[in-house]
Formats: C-alpha cells, structure tokens, sequence
C-alpha cells in the first residue's frame, strides 16, 4: 500500500474516533431522554438508512452470497446488538467519563479475539501490555468506586459491549474480501436495529410513547450520532479493516477514550478523578504494548538504520 494511502486512511480513522469520542456524549444524553433500547434501535436504524443512501450513489449495493450472509449476521449481532445493547444499558447507569475510558479497552480485546479466531501470535510485550490495560480498567472501576463492592453495573455492561464489539471485527476482516466492509455495515445495522427494536418492544412497551415532546436540540444529537457517528464512522472503519487489518486499525481506539473525556468535562460538566487519569495512562500504555504498536515501532525504526547511505550523483 502507498504511503499517502496509509496516511489517508490514518487521518480517516483519527476523525472516526473523534466522532466515537463525541457519541459516548450523545448517547448518554439520548438514553436519558428517551429509553435506551427503543432510542438506540431507531439510532440504528436511521444509521442503516444513511449507509444505504450513500452505498446506492456509489453504486455498491448487491445481494451477499448465503456464506456472506452467514458473517453478516453474526458480525451484526455482536457488532450491532451486542455492542450497542450493553453500551445504551450501561450508558443509562454509568458515568460518560468511565464509560470512554473502559471503551479505549478496545485495542486489547481485538488483539486477544485475533489470536484465537485468526492464529495472530501474542508477544511478551504484548502480554505485559494486556497486564497494564487490565489494570487500569481495575483502577477506574474498583478503586473510583471503593472497592469490588461499589463496581458499577453500568461499567460492566460498557466493557461487554466493546468486548462483542471487538469479536465482530474478527467476523469483518473474514469476510471483507467477497464482501465490501461498507455495504456489510448497512447489512449489519440494519438487520440489528431490527432485533434491537424487538427486545425494546419487550424490555420496553412505553418506550414508543416517550418519543415525543422532546427538544429540538436532543434530536439534532440523534442525527448527528446515527448519521455522522454510527453510519458513516462505522463504514470507515469496517473498510480500514480490510485495508490495513485487524490490529493496526484498533490502535486508534486509544485515542477515543481522550476524545470521550474531554468531551465529558467540556459538555456535560463531569469530574475527572485521579484514579481515572491512572487508570487512563495504563490502558494507553496497554494498549501501545498489547496491540503492537510499540513493538512495530521499533521494527520500523530499526529497518530506517539499516538502509545504507547512498550518494547522490545527478548533476
């Protein structure tokens, strides 16, 4: 792959953790003014909707073969129902802050998925990075929360959500050679906002009713989180799967926990604890060790000392 590909692809994945960041934001917001699974399934939906209209201009829109199918479903339950499930619940009972820094777990998790769905090796380093990410979770959750007993059942769910999140994206990069990652994620969202809707319609028969009498301001969040956040983020990043990987592309998933916390002070006017900067540094070290990024930065650094000086001879 060209450099100034990889360079694009690098800056697209920046704005999708940005975007990421923000909609840990908005979806705390959405789901304490509406309920959580009924306003998180029609999110998808509109979601789905958005990916569709774009794929038809771009002329990708095709049946999947039944062995697509297969992947597209079982990718949409953890990447779509699984993730966004457990991230509405646990939004809905745990502060924004803890629930972007538990997300930034992401990395890790993949790299923990790939070794034993893809046969990826798992260095020492790597090991020891996993160690760190543990850690800092446990210092977020344990030590904010005075100990084992006070772990909230809010951040439970928010790290059951980008664990099946972190499954699917093995299920992606299987597929993702037939298959577009983008018209895939239009099939995910789709087919998961439906389940979504119907374990809302259970869990949540009032929850249609509540929709209306809403201020304008909450619903342009809506917009913004299924369209800029959850369509198009999600279809750069399924497609940057099948471009760079599994591995490389959860690197940028440290960066959405930042993104999250400053968004959480500046809008919502939460407080950053100590035990959350802690907690914050070690899964960012974790994460650097546990997905390979130091490991490959050291392997590129060490290739650019052996290229042997050459002289210039052109006049």
């Amino acid at each position: 792959m060209a450099k100034n590909e990889k360079i694009k692809i690098y800056m697209l994945l920046v704005f999708v953790m940005i975007t990421w960041g923000l909609n840990v934001i908005a979806t705390k917001v959405l789901v304490a003014a509406f309920t959580p699974l009924t306003i998180t399934s029609i999110r998808i939906f509109t979601a789905a909707v958005s990916v569709f209209f774009i794929l038809f201009f771009l002329k990708k829109i095709r049946i999947p073969t039944k062995k697509e199918w297969v992947y597209i479903v079982i990718a949409g339950l953890f990447n779509v129902v699984g993730h966004h499930y457990f991230l509405s619940l646990g939004l809905s009972k745990t502060s924004a802050s803890n629930g972007g820094l538990i997300l930034g777990l992401g990395p890790l998790l993949t790299t923990i998925v790939a070794f034993f769905f893809l046969g990826n090796k798992v260095s020492i380093v790597q090991m020891i990075g996993i160690l760190f990410g543990i850690t800092g979770v446990s210092f977020i959750v344990m030590v904010g929360n005075e100990g084992v007993s006070g772990i909230s059942i809010g951040d439970l769910y928010v790290f059951l959500s980008i664990f099946t999140q972190a499954f699917s994206f093995v299920m992606i990069k299987k597929v993702s050679q037939s298959l577009d990652p983008r018209l895939m994620t239009g099939y995910m969202l789709l087919i998961g906002s439906g389940i979504l809707f119907l374990l809302s319609l259970i869990q949540e028969p009032q929850g249609l009713s509540q929709l209306s009498n809403r201020p304008l301001g909450v619903w342009l969040i809506f917009l913004a989180s299924a369209i800029v956040a959850t369509a198009i983020g999600h279809m750069i990043y399924n497609d940057a799967i099948r471009k760079v990987g599994v591995t490389e592309s959860a690197i940028f998933i440290n960066l959405n926990p930042l993104f999250a916390l400053v968004a959480a002070v500046v809008f919502l006017g939460e407080v950053i604890t100590f035990s959350q900067i802690i907690g914050f540094l070690l899964i960012l070290t974790g994460v650097l060790l546990g997905s390979g990024a130091f490991e490959d930065m050291l392997r590129q650094s060490k290739r650019k000392r052996k290229v042997p000086f050459k002289m210039n001879n052109s006049v």
